[in-house]
């Protein structure tokens, strides 16, 4: 359960990473005051106003009526630079950070077998309770 936890997070920060260093742009094209397209990363399609004004000016009948189709665009900008977390510590402070947790893990885990020649063998396998075959109990 820990490591599933585990896993689900880091993979949460990967894409909170990933998400924070995208840049985008949104293209939004206005006719009136009603949103007509909205696109990501390309340019909006326009309307057919635009179309219309175009043909009327090149008729033989003159339009003076400005047009009221508008374009916007916003640009989202992402991280550029991402520091790591080494880079806030000296190596002064450092080294003092390793020192405490090496010293603090020795008082709460002290080595037991340290000392013992034998810490590195295991037993042998218990193949019969001796004990119990010849039935020989300390009372």
């Amino acid at each position: 359960m820990k490591l599933l936890t585990q896993k689900i997070v880091s993979c949460l920060l990967a894409v909170v990473v990933l998400l924070s260093t995208v840049s985008f742009t949104v293209a939004k094209h206005y006719c009136g005051d009603r949103v007509v397209d909205v696109t990501l990363y390309k340019d909006a399609k326009s309307c057919a106003m635009d179309i219309l004004l175009a043909q009327k000016a090149t008729s033989e009948f003159s339009v003076t009526k400005s047009p009221c189709c508008k374009d916007e665009q916003s640009l989202y900008q992402g991280q550029d630079e991402l520091k790591q977390s080494s880079d806030y510590l000296s190596v002064e402070q450092a080294q003092f950070v390793v020192m405490f947790v090496t010293s603090y893990l020795e008082i709460l885990y002290p080595k037991i077998l340290a000392n013992s020649v034998f810490g590195a063998y295991s037993p042998p396998p218990l193949i019969q309770d001796l004990q119990l075959l010849n039935a020989t109990f300390l009372i």
